[in-house]
């Protein structure tokens, strides 16, 4: 088949260029070696320490068995389990956060090393104006005020967290936090901005990926149908579509 590439989509990164087609659909006609699309799965069951599925695999495939596969298993194995580990430590601070227990998100990364926070003020602005909106919006104004001199107050000297301690502080005076102008400060998508930003920081100091390769693939397979849109007029990929063929 004679397959007209046009102008390639250059990534972000710059490490690669995309060649794109007249017509996306004419990828789903291009014949994949069974070959690769085997050692994909298997990359895949290693990876992930699926050593019996693996070996399953292999036998029912006939493939030939790699050689360095079973070394590579449990070299992979032995890198699960401190991962593993990192993950529940990880789990335990993400889910207190989430929970609307942020002191306990703040003790817990403590625990794990204090140079977590001393290193992202931002981060523990974020989480103690968690704590601070929970008083709030519980209506324990005593304790709330309480809370914002002796935590938030620090920050205020710095003109940087200025503002953003007078627009947490003003939730104080409305009896109705819905009507107040900072009311996106007391909702769930304010709370769950705070934790990805934890999450993401923890991952770093575990040095982990930030974002998972399925992540990485969708934003790729994002970045070209983006570029096929400003270029040729197609639909913006959907995964929700994508899933449905």
């Amino acid at each position: 088949m004679n397959l007209n590439f046009s102008s390639p989509i250059i990534s972000p990164n710059r490490r690669f260029q995309v060649p794109t087609m007249v017509d996306p659909k004419h990828y789903e006609q291009i014949a994949i070696n069974e070959q690769v699309v085997n050692n994909i799965i298997l990359s895949y069951l290693t990876h992930n320490c699926y050593g019996e599925s693996s070996e399953a695999f292999i036998a029912c495939t006939g493939m030939n068995r790699p050689a360095d596969h079973l070394e590579n298993t449990q070299k992979r194995k032995s890198r699960f389990i401190v991962v593993f580990h990192k993950f529940l430590s990880s789990l335990g601070i993400v889910n207190s956060a989430l929970e609307g227990d942020t002191l306990k998100a703040i003790e817990l990364t403590e625990e794990l090393s204090h140079d977590i926070l001393d290193n992202n003020k931002d981060l523990l602005f974020d989480l103690l104006s968690l704590h601070f909106v929970g008083l709030v919006c519980s209506k324990k104004w005593s304790e709330a005020v309480e809370f914002a001199q002796t935590n938030l107050g620090p920050f205020g000297r710095h003109p940087i967290y200025t503002e953003r301690v007078e627009d947490f502080m003003s939730l104080l005076a409305f009896k109705n936090t819905l009507e107040s102008p900072m009311v996106h400060l007391t909702t769930t998508g304010y709370r769950q901005q705070v934790v990805d930003t934890l999450n993401r920081t923890l991952l770093a100091y575990f040095n982990l990926p930030s974002r998972s390769t399925m992540e990485r693939l969708i934003q790729q397979t994002t970045l070209v149908r983006e570029g096929l849109r400003r270029t040729k007029g197609f639909p913006p990929f959907s995964l929700r579509i994508f899933l449905r063929r």
